[in-house]
Order: C-alpha cells, then structure tokens, then sequence
C-alpha cells in the first residue's frame, strides 16, 4: 500500500549576524546551486528568492527526508559552495537555526508570490520584522534572546 502526503514547507534562514553579504548579481547561481540540492533529495523546489542577508525557500520534502537535515545540508553545502566560488568574499556561513512554517496546497500560490516579491517587500519591512511577523502569524511563541 502507497503513503500519500502533501507538505509544504516555507522555510527561512538568514546569514551570520543578518549582514548584507549576499551579493545580488550572484543571487541566481546561488538559487540554482541550492535548486540542485534539493532535486538530489527527491523533493520539490516551487520557489526560491531571497535578499542580501537571508533567503526564503517553498518546498515538498521526499517522505524520507528529514526536515531539519534537509535545512541543515542546504545551509552546510551553500555555506562550502559560496567560500569556494569566491564570489561571496564576505560571506562567513549561515546564521545559526532557521524558521520552518507549514502550509496547505491552497496556500501554495500566495506563499510562491510573497517569496518571488522579497525585493518589494523588503523596501518596506526590515527582514528582523518579517520574521517575528511570520512567527506571530503562525502562533510560534519566540524569545527575543534567541531569535537572532
């Protein structure tokens, strides 16, 4: 007998100390590295889009897959990759945790326009306000001490 199941997962991270050192111009190879490493794991990518200090990802993770070892390989392998291209000199890895929000298959569209207009969004709310808004909506109690 098949096992059916629909999880979509909105998940965030940001860099070390949220600073700016995600260049724009190399946003995309960036995308595509981490796209690889999620089609390696079996599991859907349905948007990725970020800004200079934190990158949003919507995906189905593969039954087999673990969600807190999919975040950590796709921050461990970006984290290698970016020191090896050279093309993110003042990247030093990835904030430590991460946010991981589930949603249904209606939400799917809404969520896939809020990651793909992260540029728009961010000239009006700072990403330290996002994150603690999308705890709040998804009823995530968090402690100021250990938010970032």
């Amino acid at each position: 007998m098949n096992s059916y199941r629909q999880i979509l997962y909105h998940i965030v991270f940001c860099t070390y100390y949220r600073k700016n050192v995600l260049p724009e111009k190399h946003h995309e190879e960036l995308y595509k590295y981490i796209r690889g490493i999620i089609n390696n794991r079996d599991c859907v990518l349905y948007r990725i889009n970020g800004t200079e200090n934190h990158i949003h990802i919507l995906s189905d993770l593969h039954p087999t897959v673990c969600l807190s070892d999919y975040i950590k390989e796709i921050k461990t392998a970006s984290n290698r990759w970016m020191k090896e291209t050279g093309n993110f000199p003042y990247f030093q890895h990835w904030a430590e945790g991460s946010c991981a929000l589930t949603y249904s298959l209606r939400d799917k569209d809404m969520i896939i326009n809020y990651i793909k207009n992260q540029k728009e969004h961010h000239a009006k709310e700072s990403f330290e306000d996002e994150y603690k808004r999308l705890l709040e909506e998804n009823g995530i109690k968090w402690d100021e001490r250990y938010i970032f």
